[in-house]
């Protein structure tokens, strides 16, 4: 995928050149971040594949979230840089020879729709994956734009319709961009996971016998596909002398996992009154 990313880089700022297009321009903008975009995923993939260490408990699979911010900022100044220069070209409108630009549009179009075809099913599991598919799904989308674009500006000799689609393409970047800044912003920023609901996790929770409260309950996601949970739980004080906690310490993770999806928890089992010697940041 990252071969035909550059490969059709290579072809439309070629093609922009030749033809003086702002929107084949703008397109292969898109596609430099989605070849930034997927070198930056096989490097953090590649990291993340590392062992966890003392320093470092989760390893570096948080790696792949700090690509795709970087993705989301690249992103978003290829789109300011293409309004402002679409501005200019609307007030001072350019020639635009299609010919070239019909060729190297379609060379475009091509590269995306295998690009797309690609990526689809491998952009279920990971953020940034998620983010190269939703960049070369809009190049598409915008070669198509840059073809159609040509082929009215050869008709009409309106040349000032190229600046407008470029805008056009512009406009779609900002969307995504914000979307997975967003969504990268969220797992740095320890966000609930999408899906779970801590009111319902604690009402779940308080529903396993012999249970009786549920404090300090967080949960956030290290890395794509990876949330966590924690939280105290207060249980009767005869769990601890019975022997009953070890099952009891089952039960809530088994719950945790089957009722929301979050494979990895750490509780911590307490009985009444223990609280009161914690400091609570959270409720």
């Amino acid at each position: 995928m990252l071969a035909i990313s550059l490969v059709v880089l290579v072809a439309e700022v070629v093609g922009a050149a030749l033809s003086g297009s702002l929107a084949l321009l703008a397109d292969a903008g898109h596609v430099l971040t989605d070849a930034g975009g997927l070198a930056l995923a096989l490097v953090a993939v590649r990291l993340a594949q590392r062992p966890a260490t003392a320093r470092r408990t989760w390893g570096l699979a948080r790696a792949e979230v700090l690509a795709a911010a970087a993705n989301a900022v690249v992103l978003g100044a290829v789109g300011v840089l293409v309004v402002v220069e679409a501005a200019r070209r609307l007030a001072h409108p350019a020639p635009v020879e299609t010919g070239p630009l019909l060729v190297f549009g379609a060379v475009g179009l091509v590269g995306n729709v295998v690009g797309v075809l690609l990526l689809v099913r491998a952009s279920r599991d990971s953020l940034t994956v998620r983010g190269a598919f939703l960049e070369v799904l809009v190049d598409a989308a915008a070669s198509a734009g840059v073809l159609v674009s040509a082929v009215l500006v050869r008709l009409t000799g309106w040349h000032r319709l190229d600046a407008v689609v470029a805008a056009g393409i512009a406009v779609l970047i900002a969307p995504r961009a914000w979307r997975l800044l967003r969504e990268a912003v969220d797992v740095l920023l320890e966000s609930v996971p999408r899906g779970v609901d801590l009111d319902e996790v604690r009402a779940h929770v308080l529903r396993v016998p012999h249970v009786v409260d549920v404090h300090d309950l967080h949960a956030s996601t290290v890395t794509s596909g990876l949330p966590v949970l924690s939280a105290h739980v207060t249980v009767e004080a005869g769990c601890f002398l019975d022997g009953h906690a070890p099952q009891l310490l089952d039960q809530v993770q088994r719950c945790i996992a089957e009722h929301f999806d979050v494979a990895h928890s750490t509780i911590q089992l307490e009985p009444a009154g223990h609280g009161d010697h914690e400091r609570l940041l959270h409720a």
